[in-house]
């Protein structure tokens, strides 16, 4: 399967989540990885079960970077 593709179907999940800000697509060690960003990173011991970022969507990794608040300038 594409990573857009998988990116695209888990995107509306992961927006859901607690301090996730953004979802989009990387590259890891050459691989290419999806992408989360959140506001402010917490321990998954911290979060109910149902919360916590998955750490591979359907065969990707997925890669959690803490970027703080995005704001957006009208």
């Amino acid at each position: 399967m594409n990573i857009d593709i998988v990116r695209r179907k888990h995107e509306r999940n992961l927006l859901s989540l607690p301090n996730v800000v953004g979802v989009g697509v990387g590259e890891r060690n050459g691989k290419p990885v999806i992408k989360v960003l959140v506001s402010r990173r917490l321990p998954a011991d911290s979060l109910p079960p149902e919360s916590v970022i998955p750490r591979i969507l359907d065969g990707f990794d997925v890669d959690v970077e803490e970027v703080g608040h995005i704001s957006t300038n009208s």
